[in-house]
């Protein structure tokens, strides 16, 4: 996982994470805005705007967002960034189809599928695979 659990930046994330769970979205808010002003590498800065993506109050901003977190893991040289290529993949296909650009989210939902060999064999990857597998068939 690309996830250094001892990165502050993954902490604050984190952090913000359960601030959500319990509802307290302006807090949340503020702990992903903290990892993205913190951010220094491109690892970290495509964590936060991963993040940040979440708390949105547009599909065209979160939209935003998402390409940004993929940008910057583009620029990402570690191969373990692959493991969260899957997931922005999927984020901005999804942001592309509720835009009603099904174009952009059929290329998108076939982008996550590209990746889906890094995702691993746990929780997570079943959901994102379960997410990518349910937008392909949306796009028919």
């Amino acid at each position: 996982m690309f996830f250094d659990t001892n990165n502050p930046i993954v902490r604050k994330c984190a952090d913000g994470m359960m601030l959500e769970g319990i509802g307290q979205e302006a807090e949340a808010r503020q702990a992903f805005s903290d990892a993205w002003n913190m951010a220094t590498t491109d690892t970290e800065k495509c964590i936060a705007a991963h993040y940040i993506a979440r708390q949105q109050p547009t599909p065209a901003e979160k939209l935003i967002w998402d390409e940004r977190a993929l940008g910057y893991a583009q620029q990402v040289t570690d191969d373990n960034i692959k493991e969260g290529f899957p997931s922005l993949y999927l984020n901005i296909a999804k942001g592309y189809e509720d835009l009603n650009n099904l174009a952009a989210a059929r290329e998108n939902y076939r982008l996550a599928q590209s990746f889906i060999q890094y995702l691993p064999e746990d929780g997570y990857g079943k959901m994102i695979r379960g997410g990518i597998s349910q937008g392909i068939e949306r796009m028919g």
